[in-house]
């Protein structure tokens, strides 16, 4: 039976650091009320004016350098952003145009919030166990410092800019995506959205006015739904697997808020020692997160290691995804 591996990864974060200390000289907040809510005491900023594919494209070919991949080589790109470079053409061929992938392959952007990651890889898993491609590169850009509203306090704290990327290759051993649950609830538009600059609300002077170019987020809301969707989604694939806490080595949620993630790790009753988090340094980098997450923490992972890693975001969408670690 033929399996998608991860083979590679990589990430690039900026070299500007944006600490609670000087945040709360921009807007009224301190390092305490941060991080007594959220967990975050510094963020990376990306400051000059590029957008999501700078970062992408250096995580793209760090990866290629580390995997020893020419560009020719790659067949598909899959960029998942929600901070696209522009409206169109798409980010993945801005990346793909910067790291000289253009000979053979395709490149698309999808757009599933932070749990862009899981449904990313999902989807790259099925093209390579569909035998249409054999290496697909899965990279998450975010530069979400250009969606935040640095006047509110409430969510302004939450984001900072990344960009991570996989490489994924066929296998015949019984590793790589195993399995995968994904759900999509269109309650959560109300409580989680960019207000303006869609179809449904064009750009216009009234909503540069109105301050509606930023994210939006009811973050009670958000909170109530993230633990509660992200833990049943994890318990799902679990039983779907016959796991339990112990089984796993590693458990890998979104890095959204660090008491969501204590959250949904004390309800699913797993050590906290094997609950990676790296929010801490890099705040809430949307759908970079947990590849972020994962390459900041590769020493920890063995081949062989039994993956549980489960996302949220707006949409509301949400999923969880069992990975057996290949590299």
């Amino acid at each position: 039976m033929l399996n998608a591996k991860i083979t590679g990864i990589a990430s690039y974060v900026p070299d500007y650091v944006l600490n609670n200390e000087e945040l709360s000289r921009m807007v009224d907040t301190s390092d305490e009320w941060i991080t007594t809510r959220v967990g975050i005491k510094e963020r990376r900023i990306l400051k000059e004016n590029v957008g999501s594919s700078y970062m992408g494209a250096i995580a793209v070919k760090k990866l290629l350098e580390q995997t020893g991949t020419n560009p020719d080589e790659v067949d598909l790109i899959i960029c998942v952003t929600s901070n696209p470079d522009y409206r169109f053409p798409s980010t993945a061929s801005v990346i793909a145009h910067k790291c000289g992938i253009e000979k053979k392959a395709y490149a698309y952007d999808i757009q599933a919030a932070c749990a862009g990651f899981i449904v990313g890889t999902y989807g790259a898993s099925a093209y390579i166990k569909a035998g249409l491609y054999k290496k697909v590169i899965v990279v998450c850009a975010e530069k979400m410092s250009s969606m935040t509203d640095y006047q509110d306090r409430a969510t302004c704290p939450l984001f900072g800019d990344a960009a991570a990327a996989v490489l994924m290759e066929p296998t015949e051993d019984p590793v790589g995506v195993i399995d995968g649950v994904f759900h999509v609830d269109g309650i959560g538009l109300e409580f989680l959205h960019y207000k303006a600059g869609g179809s449904a609300h064009p750009a216009s002077q009234a909503t540069l006015d109105a301050r509606e170019h930023y994210l939006y987020q009811e973050g009670r809301a958000v909170y109530k739904h993230a633990v509660l969707d992200m833990l049943t989604s994890s318990q799902t694939v679990m039983k779907r697997n016959n796991l339990t806490v112990d089984d796993i080595q590693w458990f890998v949620p979104h890095q959204a808020n660090l008491r969501i993630i204590e959250a949904v790790g004390g309800r699913l009753g797993i050590d906290p020692a094997k609950v990676l988090v790296n929010i801490q340094h890099r705040g809430n980098t949307s759908a970079a997160s947990i590849p972020l997450c994962l390459d900041e923490n590769k020493n920890l992972l063995k081949a062989g290691d039994k993956l549980v890693l489960t996302a949220f975001g707006a949409g509301f969408t949400w999923g969880a995804e069992y990975l057996i670690w290949a590299i």
